[in-house]
């Protein structure tokens, strides 16, 4: 693999993403639906989904008649994508590094799409044409990736208290370094693109409601747990336990959850999210 430690990270927090995999599902609904919108998976099409993660993306696609492959780094993440989408193949494999009509052999991919799973390469551009490589002549890709950290509370909200106990604290990640912001910058992602080969690029910003309490609950338990099975969450226990035992843990984990408790909206936990959806031609 070409990221060791993006593959690492994966590796270690595929349980809580599969455990938390309805409450994304949720969460995530919208940018889905505006991934499958604007590519039109279609019968008789062979689709490939980088970063499958549980296979959201690849039920969608298979729903609509498409030959559906996913590949993620991940082999907790790709084993809940083969059990929720049992008619696609999916692999483990680096999409930036892996010969992808080698190890899926059949026809050129006619879409190329992912939800959040594009982010984390090591060398971008050289992913990018890796997959472009893959692609037939006239292949659309459609992606969803995230905005900056300050429009999305996301990757702040409750685990920044988790966050401010660590000692030493993560060194924030450098702009455009492999990881969630890796795209904030969308003059990026475009040149990124155009270097790699692809062509009409567009870049469209998309706002939705991350809405934690979709299944009628208040939200706070849910985003609860995709903090704690998250990589600051999993950080944090192994840290902070040791030296403060079990009933300072459990005080720390209900300070996280009064936080929560305070950004409560109409009585249910739901923030803004802001993404790009970026799409793009392999020309012919």
């Amino acid at each position: 693999m070409a990221n060791e430690s993006m593959r690492q990270n994966w590796t270690d927090g595929a349980a809580g993403w599969v455990a938390n995999e309805a409450v994304f599902d949720a969460l995530f609904a919208p940018v889905t639906a505006a991934i499958i919108e604007r590519s039109g998976p279609a019968a008789g099409q062979r689709v490939l989904d980088v970063g499958c993660g549980t296979g959201t993306l690849l039920a969608k696609c298979a729903a609509a008649g498409a030959q559906v492959v996913g590949v993620d780094i991940a082999e907790g993440m790709a084993a809940a994508a083969r059990r929720r989408v049992p008619e696609a193949t999916v692999i483990v494999a680096d999409a930036q590094t892996t010969d992808l009509p080698d190890e899926v052999p059949g026809a050129p991919f006619d879409l190329v799409v992912s939800r959040f799973g594009v982010m984390f390469f090591e060398d971008s551009r050289a992913a990018f044409a890796n997959l472009r490589s893959a692609a037939a002549p006239g292949a659309r890709l459609v992606f969803a990736c995230w905005r900056s950290e300050e429009e999305n509370p996301m990757f702040s909200l409750g685990s920044q208290i988790l966050a401010d106990r660590l000692d030493p604290k993560p060194e924030p990640p450098a702009p455009g370094a492999p990881g969630p912001m890796a795209f904030a910058d969308k003059d990026r992602i475009d040149s990124l693109l155009n270097d790699a080969g692809w062509r009409s690029v567009q870049i469209e910003a998309f706002d939705f409601v991350c809405d934690y309490g979709y299944n009628g609950t208040d939200g706070v338990e849910e985003r609860l747990s995709t903090i704690l099975s998250g990589g600051i969450g999993r950080l944090a226990k192994e840290q902070l336990l040791p030296r403060i035992g079990n009933d300072g843990w459990d005080s720390l984990v209900e300070e996280v959850r009064g936080e929560l408790r305070g950004h409560l909206v109409d009585g249910a936990l739901r923030f803004s999210g802001a993404v790009w959806i970026v799409t793009a031609t392999n020309p012919t």
